[in-house]
Formats: C-alpha cells, sequence, structure tokens
C-alpha cells in the first residue's frame, strides 16, 4: 500500500535502522521507543493487525523470536516485552500488523509491575459472555 509508512519502509522508499531482515518480515528500530533499543518487527506483507491473517503472523514469528534474540544478546537484556496492539482503541497507530519487542533490565521490572487486576473484573461473567452460544 503506497500510503502505509511500514510498507514504504519494507520497500526501503523510506529509511530505518533496520537490525534484522529474512523472506517474510524486517525489523527496524522503533523511532520514538519506550525503552533503548525497541524494535518493531513488521511482514513484508500488508496486514492491517495481529488479528486479521493467521498465516502473516505466523509466517513473522521467527523473525520475532531472532530479534528478540539478538537485542537480549547485543543490548544484555535480562528480559523481553513482546507485544502487538490491534485497533485504534488498543493504543494501535499504523495499521500494518507490527510486533513490539521492548528489552528489559533486572533494575527495570517491565510492564507487569503496571499491570493490576481491574476491580471490577468478574472472572465468572467475562467467561460467561465469552463462551455463551448465540
Amino acid at each position: 500500500m503506497s500510503d502505509c509508512i511500514f510498507c514504504r519502509i519494507v520497500a526501503g522508499e523510506i529509511p530505518s535502522k533496520r537490525v534484522y531482515a529474512d523472506d517474510a518480515a524486517v525489523a527496524f528500530l522503533d523511532l520514538a521507543p519506550f525503552k533503548a533499543g525497541h524494535t518493531l518487527v513488521v511482514p513484508r506483507t500488508h496486514v492491517s493487525d495481529a488479528l486479521a491473517d493467521a498465516g502473516v503472523l505466523a509466517s513473522i514469528a521467527p523473525a520475532v523470536v531472532a530479534t528478540g534474540r539478538l537485542l537480549t544478546e547485543k543490548l544484555g537484556a535480562s528480559g523481553m516485552n513482546v507485544l502487538s496492539n490491534v485497533g485504534a482503541d488498543a493504543g494501535q497507530s499504523v495499521f500494518h500488523l507490527h510486533v513490539h519487542l521492548v528489552p528489559r533490565y533486572a533494575d527495570d521490572p517491565g510492564m507487569g509491575a503496571l499491570l493490576t487486576p481491574a476491580a471490577s473484573d468478574d472472572l465468572d461473567a467475562v467467561h460467561a459472555r465469552i463462551t455463551a452460544t448465540a
């Protein structure tokens, strides 16, 4: 897609700080990193998000693993946040599937320290909504 910034990065029309590439994906440093080494892994094929096409999502898994290992090795990270936002309400701002790899370190506990269960969550009610047959 000519108006997709990630398609243009993959095509080499827009420069990036590429750290990994294979036949299915390209990985490059995020221009607005959450932490040093924050990297995006994007498929060469345009797909809007991680839920749009299971085959494309699966095809980039080796690149996610290889890039995560590269970042861990080269940056000395002891952990890694691996996430993909789906939809604007989840924080997705570029509508081309991408996986964020955010290196983490022992002195910085990661996203787990930020996540606390919502007091209003009723597991039984949520489970019933998900498993209900129409």
